[in-house]
């Protein structure tokens, strides 16, 4: 069985990391979204099962593409998924989207990989002036 259904693993994920991003409470992304904060800790805990409207809202909110959620579950068919994200989305966005499309890695790997990328990419992409003002404090 090859249907489309929400991972709601990973749309927990990319709401709580750009909340977590912002300082944002859940009630902030409430207000910005439309979906209820109640709502949102279910996905973000993974217990929740958002319907279209409140998936639409949230990947527009992310600004990320709808089928970066949409999928197979593991173990459902192992055709190879094609990777799809925006231009615009960070490259950490879109590692992390090749990471979990790569067949030989399990999602908790693919997890610790993209997490791991996440942190170099932050230390290692800031400006020369900005990592010499950091290392002197």
């Amino acid at each position: 069985m090859n249907s489309k259904l929400v991972n709601t693993e990973e749309l927990g994920r990319a709401v709580r990391r750009k909340r977590e991003q912002l300082s944002a409470s859940l009630r902030d992304v409430a207000d910005a979204t439309g979906v209820s904060a109640s709502t949102l800790s279910r996905i973000e805990n993974g217990t929740g099962k958002p319907d279209a409207d409140n998936i639409a809202r949230l990947t527009t909110w992310l600004d990320v593409p709808m089928e970066r959620i949409m999928g197979s579950r593991p173990g459902e068919g192992e055709d190879a998924k094609a990777v799809v994200y925006f231009p615009r989305e960070s490259t950490p966005e879109i590692v992390e989207a090749h990471l979990r499309a790569d067949r030989n890695l399990t999602a908790e790997t693919a997890s610790a990989l993209s997490e791991l990328f996440r942190v170099a990419y932050a230390q290692f992409s800031r400006t020369e002036p900005e990592r010499t003002a950091r290392k002197r404090r």
